[in-house]
This record gives C-alpha cells, sequence and structure tokens, in this order.
C-alpha cells in the first residue's frame, strides 16, 4: 500500500463488501415450497462502499478506511475504487474474507437485510496509517463498524469535522452508538424505527448543543436539527421511479457533507441537495458505480423550488 501525501477533501471509514439483492416475482416468500424465482443481482455496497464511490462522483478528493479479503470479491473492490480515483491506501485485509450483505426486496418497497460482516468486532486498524491518511482531508465521514470507534480520537485531534451516519437507530441507550455520538459533529440516522424522529432529535441536540442532527424520513422527507431548532423539509420531485433503496442514506449524508461542508453551502440548500442525491439512489437497481455526479446534482438541484435561507 501507498502512502501518499496528496490532499484529499473526505476520508470515508466504514464497511465495504459485496451486497446481493433479492428481488422478488411475488409479494412475498413463499416457503410453502422449495424454490422461489427471483432476480438476483451483485454489486459493491454496504455503507463505506456507497459513500466512498458517492463522494467520488460528486468530484470530491476521496479516500476509504476500511477492510477487504484477499479475496476474489477483494480484489474486485481494490480495482473498482482505484478506477473510481478512490485512494485505498488504507484499505486493509480482512482474513476472515470480504463482507457481504443479502437483501431481499419486496415489489412494495420494503426490504430486509442479512449481513455478514466477517472480522469487523475485532479488527484492529494501523492507527499510525489512518492518521497520515485523516490528516490529509477535512472532512472525515464515519459509518459505524466496530474497530472504526478507535479513529475517532485521531479524525478530533486532527481538526477534522466528523459525521457519523448512525443508520437506523433503535434507542440512544444503545452502548454501541455511544462513542460515535459523543464525537460527531454532524449526525445521520434513519427515521424507519421512529414515526416521529423530534425527541429522538432533541435528545441528541440537548446532549451536544453544537450538534447538527440529520435524519432521513423516506417518503415523508427529511428532518434538521440545529442550534436547539427542529425543520422539516418535504421530500424532492424527481420523474425517475424508485425502484431499490439501498444506499438512500448514504447518499443523503454524502450529499450533504460534500455540500455543507467542503464547498460552504447553505444547510438548507445542503440538505435539498442531499434529498436528491439519496432519491437518485433510489432510482437505481443494484449499483454503486452510476451515482448522482456533481453536474447532475447542479442541474436538479436548480430546478427546485426552494427557499434556502438556513
Amino acid at each position: 500500500m501507498s502512502d501518499c501525501k496528496e490532499p484529499l477533501d473526505v476520508v470515508v471509514v466504514g464497511n465495504i463488501g459485496i451486497d446481493t439483492n433479492v428481488y422478488l416475482a411475488g409479494a412475498d416468500i413463499d416457503f410453502s415450497v422449495e424454490a422461489n424465482f427471483t432476480e438476483n443481482r451483485d454489486y459493491i455496497g454496504q455503507a463505506g462502499g456507497c459513500a466512498s464511490r458517492g463522494y467520488a462522483r460528486l468530484g470530491k478528493r476521496t479516500a476509504f478506511l476500511g477492510y477487504a479479503g484477499d479475496d476474489y470479491s477483494g480484489r474486485h473492490i481494490r480495482e473498482s475504487l482505484q478506477q473510481d480515483g478512490i485512494d485505498i491506501s488504507g484499505l486493509f485485509i480482512d482474513p476472515a474474507g470480504t463482507s457481504r450483505s443479502i437483501n431481499f426486496m419486496y415489489r412494495d418497497g420494503r426490504r430486509r437485510n442479512f449481513y455478514d460482516g466477517k472480522s469487523h468486532m475485532t479488527l484492529q486498524p494501523d492507527e499510525g496509517l489512518c492518521e497520515r491518511i485523516l490528516s490529509r482531508a477535512r472532512l472525515a465521514h464515519f459509518n459505524i463498524p466496530n474497530w472504526a470507534r478507535s479513529l475517532l480520537p485521531i479524525a478530533r485531534r486532527r481538526g477534522m469535522t466528523v459525521a457519523t451516519d448512525l443508520q437506523d437507530v433503535m434507542s440512544l441507550d444503545d452502548p454501541y452508538r455511544r462513542d460515535f455520538i459523543e464525537q460527531s459533529d454532524i449526525l445521520f440516522l434513519s427515521a424507519a424505527n421512529h414515526a416521529d424522529p423530534h425527541p429522538l432529535i432533541a435528545a441528541l441536540m440537548r446532549g451536544s448543543p453544537e450538534l447538527i442532527v440529520v435524519v432521513g424520513m423516506g417518503s415523508r422527507g427529511c428532518a434538521l436539527g440545529v442550534e436547539g431548532e427542529i425543520s422539516e423539509f418535504p421530500p424532492v420531485s424527481m420523474e425517475r421511479p424508485v425502484i431499490d433503496t439501498n444506499g438512500a442514506g448514504d447518499g443523503l449524508a454524502a450529499g450533504f457533507l460534500a455540500s455543507y461542508v467542503l464547498e460552504g453551502r447553505t444547510l438548507a440548500e445542503s440538505v435539498l441537495r442531499g434529498q436528491l442525491a439519496a432519491r437518485y439512489t433510489c432510482t437505481l437497481k443494484a449499483t454503486s458505480s452510476e451515482l448522482i455526479s456533481h453536474a447532475q446534482l447542479d442541474e436538479m438541484a436548480d430546478k427546485q423550488n426552494w427557499d434556502c435561507v438556513i
């Protein structure tokens, strides 16, 4: 692995792997028979994969810190990220192999995920190399593999903006997510388990008044918590239909952070651009190689009639 000194915009810290999306032909799995007919597609996915490739598509100088196996899937991931222009000098080897996800995709938009994170609970990254990579960027975008928590103090010591995607939070009492919550400047989470995310956002801001909280609410839009106030934003419109919601949260985070942290746009404009990136992701079927580009995002944002004053 090289130890390049070129400047970066963002370092994505998280899990990457191969996702297999299983698109059901019927309304549900028929367990009364041995075989169900489905459409099965493999692609580079998981939060770290979608976020890092998303930033690269938005024209940001991106590095990825994570693990993949010394196997066919790991080699495919390394080659693909290099082709995207992503710095993989911090893409380490997991001796257990490349992580995998199986996503059952229902015709009504539901999905069920079965995740095999291989060794992510016990891995210990090379902190010296990670610090050298982190020192080259302004933004650290964390996902929540267990090994990543050891890099949070390094990013904070380096004065980076630390953003974390907490994903599908059940409760703020979850000790697994505590380090990530306490050491982040910006938090992203899904409202999939919360019909009303306001109490969750308010609790997070009480614990850290300077925290920015962005909550993806799917077809209901997006909520933003900042300086003790909570705002809701309607969903964005797009002609292309929703066919696959995998990676939408990563698109929201990358679109928002690229706009707000790296480009200095207003909060509201950044929410809009994050939502557009997320909504565009939902129009793609089992791919992370064709995420929204910077030019596409600019064009779509220009067509939206929003009052971006926050």
